[in-house]
């Protein structure tokens, strides 16, 4: 086993994570590392880190662990920035891929141009829809919104003013609120058009990200509930839009966005406490 570690930092709509092929390097506590690396002035800075392995029942497989050492269940982005790892990196040549992840298996669609990823859909699964109107008290106010699975937990708030929100504080506030004993994901979103919305992000277990794909697609499922949005709405991020789109035969949420490769580096095992 080296002392260091090859990682690539990547992003999906600013959404960044580290990436390690843990079929060259395994980690055996990547809890703590992802604490210790995604520090933004002692480590490499990043809303967490991404395991890639083999998987018995997929192509590859990924494990996700937030800033704060938690272990995600699902990230659209990370998913999206995979498929674009493995083949950039010739580890596969395949344009469909599936993908293990502890919320089931995901089937990403590449684009490929140049010999070259240039954009990813992911087929999401179907939402489950926790509660349509869901109505929660914290700081003295009181939200109203939807409360929806993509694989993990999130509660979508449409608001008239995105900017008079206080994320930092409300989004802590709500992402510990009692009704979700496993701590929840929380979007606020404003209506620009029809078919386009704003949204911010408080992640659980990164606070503020500049993306979140499965949030993205908790707000499109939302807004078509609420009937808010057509059925594929484009969700502007602090970091970026993604196309979504919840097809009404199938029932499943398409997720469409970008990748990036940001660079390459070393990184020593060892986790310095700080």
């Amino acid at each position: 086993m080296t002392d260091s570690i090859r990682f690539t930092k990547m992003h999906g709509a600013g959404n960044d994570y580290i990436y390690v092929n843990t079929t060259d390097y395994p980690l055996e506590n990547p809890q703590a590392l992802a604490v210790a690396w995604s520090r933004p002035h002692t480590g490499i800075g990043a809303d967490g880190l991404v395991l890639i392995g083999r998987s018995a029942v997929a192509d590859f497989s990924m494990r996700i662990f937030n800033a704060d050492g938690s272990e995600a269940m699902m990230c659209g982005n990370a998913s999206r920035c995979i498929g674009k790892y493995v083949y950039d990196k010739g580890l596969t040549a395949k344009r469909v891929l599936t993908l293990e992840t502890l919320s089931g298996i995901k089937e990403l669609a590449l684009s490929v141009d140049n010999g070259k990823v240039t954009g990813v859909t992911v087929d999401m699964g179907i939402p489950v829809i926790e509660k349509e109107e869901l109505r929660l008290e914290a700081g003295g106010a009181t939200y109203t919104g939807t409360a929806v699975s993509m694989g993990n937990p999130h509660f979508v708030v449409f608001t008239e003013d995105i900017d008079r929100i206080d994320l930092p504080a409300t989004g802590a506030l709500l992402e510990r609120h009692p009704y979700f004993p496993d701590r929840t994901n929380v979007e606020f979103v404003q209506l620009m058009a029809p078919d386009r919305c704003r949204m911010r992000v408080w992640e659980r277990g990164s606070g503020i990200t500049l993306a979140c794909g499965t949030g993205a697609c908790a707000t499109a499922v939302a807004g078509i509930l609420t009937g808010q949005t057509g059925r594929e709405p484009e969700v502007i991020m602090d970091g970026g839009s993604l196309h979504i789109r919840w097809d009404a035969v199938t029932g499943k949420v398409f997720m469409r966005g970008g990748a990036v490769t940001v660079f390459e580096g070393e990184i020593g095992r060892k986790v310095i406490q700080q």
